[in-house]
């Protein structure tokens, strides 16, 4: 049986990694400005394996709307292009012989709108996981006072402490979210 302390600290970490996550997702999202982050979920074909383009290519942002993306290897210049066009991100490599260049677009207003409607959506999706760890905790410790592991007064105690635990978690999720829908509507 795991001790309350144990408990506590497993949801306590559990916690902070949605918001390591949420935060991740997050920065997938495109603002309008370059971020070498859009690049993290495309995959090269590099000779046989898919390997992702950080790893065979250096990402640099030489304007606040550019990315510059140079291969290590020259020879590997068409396929980090045809990853990035078979790619959802919809963007438009420009190849000049030994770099690519990404011009991230301007977004629209309405644009703007739908990615903050996707930001509050995945936060609610972690909100959600941070209330699923909270009430795992709370099964956790019934079952420890059920067990007689501690009495009533600790049990509630430790009630309280899981719920100061979520709410921790839960106002650092909107601080998150708050912070990508500013940069969002700022652009």
């Amino acid at each position: 049986m795991a001790t309350s302390k144990e408990i506590l600290s497993e949801a306590k970490n559990k916690m902070e990694k949605s918001a390591d996550s949420l935060q991740r997702e997050l920065g997938n999202i495109r603002a309008g400005r370059a971020n070498a982050s859009i690049l993290n979920r495309v995959s090269v074909d590099y000779y046989g394996a898919q390997t992702p383009i950080n790893q065979v290519a250096s990402i640099s942002i030489p304007e606040a709307r550019m990315l510059l993306i140079t291969p290590y290897d020259k020879t590997q210049l068409e396929s980090i292009e045809q990853a990035i066009f078979a790619s959802d991100l919809g963007l438009t490599p420009a190849n000049d012989g030994s770099a690519i260049r990404l011009s991230i677009p301007q977004l629209t207003e309405d644009r703007r709108k739908e990615l903050v409607k996707d930001v509050k959506a995945q936060t609610e999706q972690a909100k959600v996981a941070v209330r699923n760890i909270r009430r795992d905790a709370m099964d956790a410790l019934k079952k420890g006072n059920k067990a007689g592991d501690f009495n009533d007064d600790e049990f509630h105690d430790l009630e309280d402490q899981v719920q100061k635990l979520t709410d921790g978690g839960i106002k650092n999720l909107e601080q998150v979210e708050a912070d990508k829908d500013k940069e969002l509507l700022q652009g």
